[in-house]
């Protein structure tokens, strides 16, 4: 039986023996929801590269003490996949953060796409990338991940443009395209895979990414939705890397 996963941020100091207080939402979880008692062991993570696994030692109404015995540091996984999603309508935004982390994504980036249907300003704006964030919070411990990703605020295009022109591979979801994902090698490094809306990309969006380095290609003969197009071709890509191999 897998162990249950705790965050708890700042672990890269702590030793086996150390004494390690939670307090807060994630204390609660591991006590009331979990039921977690003393001597029952679990995982912790700070999402940075340290899991501590840990015996329960005492437990309070929003309290858990956990006394740390095996530490393991991560290594960071390379390459890096950066995964630009344009803003979907309703909650698929979350489902492709939810899929998007549980495949080993690093980063998330909400685009505002010319034909995205959802619109984020000022407040919407604010508490939807919040969301985001507890999703991929959430997601990440379900996955058992060492490292957590990024969800980045709301981008615009020229800002996706700077990140395709860093990025060593950089590509364009879109069904028009007549290069295959499928011929695509990863380059070490940093991926960045850009995910249109249900508008679809237009005309000027593409050739800018393309001016900035980006090659569009297609997953197929189906079309994908825009929540989980990402994801089929996250994984697509790790299959062709040492971090699926």
């Amino acid at each position: 039986m897998s162990l249950p996963v705790h965050w708890v941020p700042g672990l890269d100091g702590v030793r086996s023996g150390a004494r390690v207080e939670i307090e807060g939402d994630e204390a609660h979880h591991a006590v009331a929801v979990r039921r977690l008692r003393v001597g029952e062991a679990l995982l912790l993570t700070d999402g940075a590269g340290t899991l501590v696994t840990a015996t329960v030692a005492e437990t309070g109404k929003r309290l858990l003490v956990v006394t740390a015995e095996r530490i393991e540091h991560v290594s960071e996984p390379t390459p890096s996949v950066t995964v630009v999603q344009a803003l979907p309508k309703g909650d698929r935004g979350e489902l492709a953060v939810e899929v998007l982390t549980e495949v080993g994504v690093a980063r998330i980036v909400p685009w505002a796409a010319a034909r995205s249907v959802a619109v984020w300003r000022g407040e919407r704006a604010t508490r939807s990338v919040e969301r985001w964030r507890t999703t991929a919070l959430q997601a990440a411990k379900q996955a058992r991940r060492a490292w957590f990703p990024e969800v980045a605020g709301l981008a615009g295009t020229d800002e996706v443009c700077a990140l395709v022109s860093a990025a060593g591979t950089a590509l364009v979801l879109h069904e028009a395209a007549r290069e295959p994902l499928a011929a695509v090698v990863p380059a070490a490094g940093s991926v960045v895979v850009v995910v249109g809306p249900e508008g679809g990309l237009t005309d000027e969006e593409v050739a800018s990414f393309e001016s900035a380095g980006a090659h569009a290609v297609h997953l197929g003969a189906e079309v994908l939705r825009t929540s989980t197009a990402g994801v089929a071709a996250v994984a697509a890509l790790l299959a062709r890397t040492p971090r699926w191999a």
